[in-house]
């Protein structure tokens, strides 16, 4: 049987990565999909975090570019969040997972506050728990609260699932030519303005010394193969002088 490299990670997911081939919205196979690829590690033995965004529903940023109020559009996007991560609760829970809702701003018919403690005692229980509403505060991503929630609960490893296959020196999508990178230091990733997060979640990491690996979701196994420490997967983004991994 496979071990698991790490004891416990945080995975995050953009809300994007739960729309399947759709425009918006939630897509109960792509859900599924999802909730299957989480429990292969927890079926490892590994404590595991979600963060995830609402970008599918609500995008914040690009309602306060069309004039929205940008507090106001945030405070829109972390409900977003918040209905992406009850999905993912329910999804999670048909394979029989226990899992719990933690939320940054107060739901409680619908979750739990947020606090720290009690989210890392449900990790040690073996519960999976799903950050909600990002930081709770406005003008900060849900990749940053990823970050800072990982570096709260003592993440061995942050996994950034994405529909790519890594960092690319440039954009895969809209330029062929673009280099896949494998390993790479938060400074390059800052100093490159590579589009990995953004520049206030890169510094974070970098300065709790987070390792983050950014990988297609969209490969069965990728999850699992990641969290078993195929360094073939992906891309590493680590301290400089510290082997990555």
């Amino acid at each position: 049987m496979e071990e698991s490299k790490y004891r416990r990670v945080l995975l995050k997911l953009s809300g994007e990565a739960l729309m399947g081939e759709s425009r918006y919205g939630i897509d109960p196979e792509t859900l599924a999909y999802v909730a299957g690829e989480v429990k292969e590690i927890v079926d490892l033995g590994v404590q595991v975090a979600l963060v995830v965004g609402g970008g599918n529903i609500f995008r914040g940023m690009a309602a306060s570019s069309k004039g929205m109020d940008r507090a106001s559009a945030d405070y829109i996007g972390m409900l977003a969040t918040v209905m992406n991560s009850l999905a993912l609760q329910g999804a999670l829970e048909k394979f029989e997972i226990q899992t719990r809702v933690l939320s940054a701003i107060s739901i409680h018919q619908v979750s739990e506050p947020y606090i720290r403690r009690r989210a890392v005692r449900h990790l040690e229980k073996g519960r999976v728990v799903i950050f909600a509403a990002g930081t709770g505060n406005p003008y900060f991503t849900t990749d940053t609260a990823a970050v800072l929630r990982a570096a709260e609960i003592h993440a061995d490893v942050l996994l950034k699932a994405t529909k790519v296959d890594g960092v690319y020196d440039m954009d895969p999508v809209a330029n062929t030519d673009a280099r896949f990178i494998q390993n790479i230091s938060y400074m390059s990733v800052l100093e490159r303005r590579l589009h990995v997060m953004d520049s206030t979640a890169v510094s974070l990491a970098m300065e709790n010394d987070l390792e983050m690996i950014v990988f297609n979701l969209k490969v069965p196994g990728n999850i699992r193969n990641v969290v078993c420490g195929d360094m073939s997967i992906g891309t590493h983004i680590y301290e400089v002088g510290k082997d990555a991994g």
